[in-house]
């Protein structure tokens, strides 16, 4: 008997509109744990949006999300950090004027449930603080950990999201272009971090891709949306070869298609 895994995270008919335009429409799609699913189509077809639904930042018109068995439509973003799911944007999203550690430990303490309370056991904020040099040093920023986040080049703080999020435990990780604007030195250690991730086996990862060398690297799975739909699901190869995707949507030749 052939078992099913039951998806961590899926939108039903999920859809969006403004005004007359629907940037992401009917979308059904189910992701499973251990599974990294790249999403892929050109700009403007609601790659992005679709994440921003997903993850609370932008309230649907129309469908549902369910995390497993919860209906987290109506949840709000934090609310949804909480039940781990976690986010990392396209543009950094950080505290620019503390430390690199400092914002890491905040992530920790966020995490922990530990507010700004003046009574706390000394050994719980010596557990964070460990914490926080353990994905400080998984991230490899240990050597950067005291500069100020608004220090870092684009690549470290590409770095010290992942770490972020790493301090928050989601069991789901979202990826908006993780090597946007990264050097060729740099983007390996970022995709190394996320392929960490995936060995995990209970992790379900979903990344947003324009570079298709990543995306051959990493998907598990490709997801094709165009004018806001999903028009293609599959295994790499499989989806990769489609003509529709080959030469609208990722612009390669039926030559180069292996």
């Amino acid at each position: 008997m052939i078992v099913i895994a039951p998806h961590s995270l899926t939108t039903e008919d999920l859809t969006i509109r403004f005004g007359g335009h629907s940037a992401v429409n009917a979308v059904s799609c189910g992701f499973s744990p251990g599974e990294l699913t790249v999403i892929v189509g050109p700009n403007g077809a609601g790659k992005t949006t679709y994440f921003n639904l997903i993850s609370g930042q932008l309230p649907p018109s129309e469908g549902r999300i369910f995390k497993g068995d919860l209906d987290i439509t109506r949840l709000s973003p934090s609310a949804r950090a909480k039940a781990g799911i976690g986010r990392a944007f396209q543009l950094t999203s950080l505290f620019p004027r503390l430390s690199v550690l400092e914002n890491v430990r905040l992530a920790v303490q966020a995490r922990a449930g530990l507010g700004p309370r003046l009574l706390q056991k000394v050994s719980r904020f010596t557990q964070t603080w460990e914490a926080a040099d353990r994905h400080l040093e998984a991230t490899r920023l240990t050597d950067v950990a005291y500069l100020p986040a608004a220090a870092l080049s684009h690549g470290d703080q590409r770095k010290l999201e992942v770490a972020l999020l790493l301090a928050m435990q989601p069991d789901i990780f979202m990826f908006d272009e993780p090597t946007a604007g990264m050097s060729v030195d740099e983007a390996p250690l970022i995709l190394e971090l996320i392929e960490n991730i995936r060995k995990d086996g209970a992790k379900t990862i979903l990344l947003v891709e324009h570079k298709m060398d990543v995306v051959r690297a990493l998907a598990d799975r490709i997801i094709v949306l165009h004018n806001g739909e999903l028009v293609a699901d599959g295994k790499p190869d499989d989806v990769i070869a489609l003509p529709i995707v080959r030469e609208i949507y990722l612009g390669i030749p039926a030559e180069d298609v292996a």
